[in-house]
């Protein structure tokens, strides 16, 4: 889920009530015993005072900008995915609605059959001149949107998305799926992945190189693009995907759930933009109540990529997160698992901003950011 990377609206200002361990039967061949010598080692106590250093902070840069705002840039801890839908959607739209027009970005809707034959919305944004090209060797980037798999849509999201179009010079296809709690996994990922399959069999007459295909997300739109590069390598979609760019992803409902019932409150936590309550709402209304957080729960890694057991062979990835980010850790440790699977992998922790740091446009750290993504969208 994200808050937005455009100009912040206060929100008091808005309206809020409309592997295998050897489990397989092959011999598991034991080490050979070291023996040791105990060591006695001073170890000097730690009073009650002498708490871990900490040394979290917000970027400069960063503060600055916040400063006016206080607890404003905060979204509120909602027990609802409605209460969190009706928020978000409102805030949303207020953000985005202050982006400049982007003229030179035309907006065309198609439809494609989902997995259950519901016809589903995909907005291309894109100049006259790439609709215009019939020569199919055109890059494209399949966009899935943030918000917590229960709120916002391409609607609220498309000035985001013509200015991404715009800056970049690569079209964008933003999916409208379906959202939870209504459309529980496993509509939004399959809506998805039936967006890209469309996508890919119509490359030739969309003027686009099926080679030159990219996912892109942002949150929750972050997770379902590791998803569907998931479903894409495991249903074998030929030509595969190109590139995956992940920016700050939603990817494991387990750690959410970590960081609620660790034995001390998580430091991130002070510097949270998203609530890990409300986080933990979210998950409960896309995978199951009974199953969110659960390590042993039947939980899909295409809803949940960071519970994938096999990241071989998925595409070349960029991701980045903040440091500050209740996402931090899992990014994190999805990209080590990529470049650990063999998987080209660039990753960015960027210290000192929490999720969605966009919205400070003007900090050096933003700018980097975006460069980075608009880099790789760039070399499909």
């Amino acid at each position: 889920m994200r808050l937005g990377n455009g100009p912040v609206v206060p929100v008091d200002a808005l309206e809020h009530g409309n592997g295998s361990n050897g489990s397989n039967g092959n011999t598991v061949r034991k080490e050979p015993t070291i023996s040791t010598h105990e060591v006695s080692v001073n170890t000097p106590s730690t009073s009650p005072s002498q708490q871990p250093r900490q040394t979290l902070k917000f970027d400069p840069e960063y503060a600055r900008w916040r400063e006016p705002f206080g607890d404003k840039v905060c979204m509120p801890p909602f027990e609802t995915p409605l209460e969190i839908r009706r928020f978000n959607d409102t805030f949303m739209r207020a953000v985005w609605a202050r982006i400049s027009p982007q003229p030179s970005i035309i907006r065309t809707k198609y439809t494609c059959a989902s997995y259950d034959s519901v016809q589903i919305e995909v907005v291309r944004f894109a100049t006259a001149e790439q609709m215009a090209s019939h020569q199919p060797s055109q890059s494209a980037v399949l966009y899935l949107h943030g918000g917590g798999m229960v709120a916002v849509s391409v609607e609220i999201f498309a000035p985001q998305l013509a200015k991404l179009a715009a800056q970049s010079g690569v079209q964008i296809f933003a999916v409208e799926y379906r959202l939870a709690p209504e459309y529980p996994d496993p509509t939004p990922i399959e809506d998805c992945y039936a967006a890209l399959q469309w996508l890919s069999t119509h490359a030739a007459e969309l003027g686009i190189d099926p080679t030159r295909l990219g996912v892109m997300g942002d949150s929750a739109g972050g997770g379902l693009a590791a998803g569907i590069a998931l479903m894409a390598r495991d249903r074998g979609l030929e030509p595969p995907i190109k590139k995956q760019i992940l920016v700050y992803p939603m990817l494991d409902d387990r750690s959410v759930y970590a960081l609620s019932t660790a034995p001390r409150p998580s430091p991130l936590a002070d510097f949270a933009t998203l609530p890990i309550s409300m986080l933990k709402v979210c998950w409960e209304a896309y995978v199951g109540k009974e199953k969110a957080g659960q390590p042993d729960a039947d939980v899909s890694p295409y809803a949940a990529p960071g519970r994938a057991s096999n990241l071989r062979g998925l595409p070349s990835t960029y991701s980045d997160v903040g440091g500050l980010d209740v996402f931090r850790d899992e990014c994190a440790s999805f990209a080590a698992r990529l470049a650990a699977a063999d998987v080209e992998v660039e990753f960015h922790l960027f210290p000192g901003v929490p999720h969605a740091f966009e919205s400070a446009s003007d900090a050096s750290v933003t700018k980097r950011a975006i460069e980075g993504r608009i880099r790789w969208m760039r070399d499909l």
